[in-house]
């Protein structure tokens, strides 16, 4: 399932955007623009599907440093809102979110819940793909309904608390079985931000050998993901040709796993031998969890990546556009940069043009987006 469309209202830099999404999507802009609010705003979506939202929201500081920091009209509620639309062939299901501050009178808390603690407000459910739209999940505050698969409504469980979301309640597949579509397409999402190279780091060290078809979002079962290409899959081509274009004369070496699975580089310079992750550069370990994480036996249905090019060598990030190129043959991906090689990379190989984001006014905006998600051009 495809994401068609994303919106991102009353979240840190960004006031209100809503914008279109295709099968490659790329993001540049400088540093400080809001490009990673972006990112984080569609992973925050993602957050409402696995029930942990407001427990990320609180992560970032609470609602005080979440929300939108500019000036709101006088009637409106200190609310961020996130939305996305999802689907096979088109947009199936638009699904939105709510979350806000805890209310409050005479200076005590209603209701179940902390006093600075976010909590989930409303969540709707649309199902678009008949001839009419159907509300599936309707919630205000502690009160809502789901149509359960006869399409009968099934009021909320009074013990929904206000920290949590209706859609990752709900979790009866047979009864509910389109909030099991929308929260199954949405939590297979993938966000790779950073790796950690560091000596301690578990891409440098042997992991347990399990089949490993999609890689972790920390990139620990790495090795795994190569040993399953070349000892399960047998067929590491892609995988092969994105290092040899990265490393002219290298090859990589998946060790046949034992209890644990391995990996190192073999360099041209010397064939006879094999340099472990251990061993292996910042930069070269960080291209080749990228390679994972684009190259698996089966990739997720979006791979978001968060500035990929960082801690690359400027010769790399060709190499590097190439590969998303290819990743974007098979699934759909979301690229935040503000490397210029690398988007440039990127609209040669796919004819995709990048977004520029930018600031104005202390507000995140997308050049030629407007903030309902008109676009100004074909190629948006």
């Amino acid at each position: 399932m495809q994401v068609w469309s994303v919106g991102i209202e009353g979240y840190r830099s960004i006031r209100r955007l809503n914008f279109p999404l295709k099968r490659l999507n790329v993001f540049i802009g400088e540093n400080g623009v809001g490009k990673t609010n972006l990112y984080r705003g569609l992973q925050l979506v993602q957050a409402a599907a696995l029930g942990t939202l407001t427990r990320e929201l609180a992560m970032e500081g609470g609602m005080e440093s979440a929300l939108w920091a500019g000036p709101r009209k006088k009637n409106d509620k200190a609310r961020i809102r996130l939305h996305a639309d999802v689907g096979a062939l088109t947009s199936d299901y638009a699904y939105r979110v709510e979350a806000g501050l805890v209310q409050q009178a005479g200076g005590t808390t209603i209701g179940a819940g902390f006093l600075r603690e976010p909590q989930v407000k409303e969540e709707e459910l649309i199902f678009l793909g008949g001839r009419r739209a159907e509300t599936l999940l309707v919630r205000r505050g502690p009160a809502g309904y789901a149509r359960d698969e006869s399409g009968v409504r099934v009021d909320l469980d009074n013990d929904l608390l206000p920290s949590e979301t209706a859609l990752a309640s709900l979790k009866d597949p047979g009864r509910y079985p389109d909030l099991h579509v929308v929260r199954a397409a949405m939590t297979d999402w993938r966000f790779y931000h950073s790796f950690r190279t560091d000596p301690q780091s578990p891409l440098r060290h042997p992991c347990l050998a399990v089949t490993s078809p999609t890689m972790s979002s920390d990139g620990s079962d790495l090795a795994a993901v190569f040993a399953t290409l070349a000892h399960i899959r047998q067929d590491t081509a892609d995988l092969d040709r994105a290092i040899a274009d990265a490393f002219p004369g290298a090859r990589l070496w998946a060790r046949t796993p034992g209890r644990t699975a391995s990996f190192g580089m073999v360099y041209e310079e010397f064939p006879k031998r094999v340099f472990d992750a251990s061993e292996l550069s910042d930069g070269t370990l960080r291209f080749l969890a990228l390679a994972g994480a684009l190259l698996g036996y089966r990739l997720p249905a979006l791979v978001a990546l968060n500035e990929p090019e960082t801690s690359l060598h400027p010769d790399l990030l060709p190499a590097l556009g190439r590969l998303i190129a290819k990743a974007a043959e098979r699934t759909q991906v979301w690229v935040v940069t503000h490397s210029q090689i690398l988007a440039d990379t990127l609209e040669d190989a796919t004819g995709v043009q990048p977004r520029r984001v930018y600031k104005q006014d202390g507000e995140t905006l997308i050049e030629g987006i407007s903030s309902l998600g008109e676009v100004d051009d074909d190629d948006g």
